[in-house]
């Protein structure tokens, strides 16, 4: 996936999130993803969910003919993944359906570990069967957010089916972007010229139109930020199919969109995400050990790339957001402090709407509750900022107080080096 498009974070800290769960978006399974196609009229193959190989040995045999047997987890590069198990790739082409049984059982109750979900994997509780096609053409097809453009573009590629991100980086003349006005949607000859410019057939042109125009209307009513397609496939027997879907649902727009929000599968969600959302936390988990909190997602990205500049690596991004108070303080701390990897907690406020004496006492509330044995280092300005100083020196708590982000940065970096070569 384009990361210019779709990540919506700066440069020096992309590579720290790119295989984080998005903030602001929510994933479904490709399963999930198409039936949603199904429903709203866009062509798919034949696929049944098998949660276990019986159930695949069922599923393939329904079908008849090749299948693939697909592990179902939240993460791209599934093929050339590995699971813990020593079993090579998540997605192969079975023959009959007892090789897609014996398949699914190498699968089912694994951990996957792919380039995106670093070397933790996530685990597989079910398989996708889908009927094999013959396929004469793989192209790639996507529907994103584009900030530069303010709304939709459309993303494809005549080269589908591989990684696209090294297809762009080997000849970016082979990607075809078209901004779409949001006010006015996708015209037919939007998509009609894109069709020409991807060189489908003749006789497919009309069925590879008619896909993209009802990706689209799916994307906008289903609040998606991601449609991704790869491939779109030509069939030998002149049909336009989506072989692979991926979907992503714009997180804020949930209340409108309660039938997706029961899609999603908390078991491929970091459960530490899933309790900050309960307080209105935006958090995402990441490799470091250096625990952030702070209000603000650009002050948030700011203090992660301070604490970079200064040699460290944070283990979360977190985000306290407008509503925050003392109990929801005393959560995020809780939730950070549970990452064994956490040596030093970098707590960095600009005071306004939350004032900086209820941030201190947040603060304090959390260590004496937890027994934080963690070095936190604080940086507080804003409203109230001298009374929250107050409270955390008269506190007796050991916690190091700054005004400005550098030295606290470079303190907390201090932290978690010490705490790194006393295990040594």
């Amino acid at each position: 996936m384009f990361k210019s498009l779709s990540k919506r974070i700066s440069a020096p800290i992309s590579k720290s999130l790119r295989t984080a769960q998005p903030a602001r978006a929510f994933s479904v399974h490709e399963h999930s993803s198409v039936e949603l196609f199904s429903q709203n009229g866009v062509a798919v193959p034949l696929g049944f969910v098998a949660t276990t190989p019986q159930e695949a040995f069922e599923a393939a045999k329904k079908i008849g003919g090749e299948t693939v047997v697909k592990a179902q987890v939240l993460a791209g590069g599934r093929g050339k993944g590995h699971f813990k198990n020593g079993f090579q790739g998540g997605v192969h082409v079975a023959k009959t359906p007892e090789e897609a049984r014996d398949l699914a059982s190498k699968m089912i109750g694994q951990t996957l570990v792919t380039k995106q979900t670093g070397e933790a994997g996530k685990e597989c509780h079910k398989v996708f069967i889908v009927e094999k096609k013959q396929i004469v053409h793989e192209y790639y097809f996507a529907i994103l957010l584009d900030r530069s453009s303010y709304g939709p573009v459309l993303v494809a590629s005549s080269f589908g089916g591989m990684d696209i991100e090294g297809v762009a980086a080997k000849d970016p003349s082979a990607i075809h972007k078209l901004p779409i006005d949001i006010n006015k949607g996708i015209q037919l000859s939007d998509a009609e010229h894109l069709a020409s410019e991807l060189g489908f057939k003749d006789s497919n042109k009309q069925a590879a139109v008619d896909t993209m125009m009802k990706l689209y209307e799916l994307f906008i009513k289903s609040d998606a930020t991601q449609i991704e397609i790869n491939p779109l496939g030509e069939t030998s027997d002149g049909k336009v199919l989506c072989m692979d879907a991926k979907l992503n649902f714009d997180d804020n727009a949930t209340f409108r969109q309660a039938k997706l929000t029961e899609l999603i599968d908390i078991s491929q969600v970091d459960p530490r995400e899933t309790e900050a959302k309960k307080w209105d936390l935006n958090y995402i988990g990441l490799d470091g050990n250096i625990g952030c909190l702070v209000n603000g997602a650009g002050l948030a990205m700011a203090t992660m790339d301070i604490i970079k500049m200064y040699g460290g690596e944070p283990a979360n991004f977190l985000d306290l957001g407008g509503t925050a108070n003392e109990k929801t303080i005393c959560e995020a701390f809780k939730i950070v402090a549970a990452d064994p990897k956490v040596n030093a907690i970098l707590v960095n406020i600009f005071g306004g709407i939350i004032r900086c004496d209820a941030v201190a006492q947040g603060i304090i509330n959390a260590v004496n509750q937890q027994k934080l044995t963690i070095p936190v280092v604080v940086r507080l300005q804003g409203t109230n900022v001298e009374l929250g100083k107050k409270l955390m020196k008269d506190s007796g708590i050991a916690i190091f107080a700054y005004d400005d982000l550098k030295p606290a940065a470079s303190k907390v970096v201090e932290l978690n080096n010490q705490a790194i070569e006393s295990r040594k």
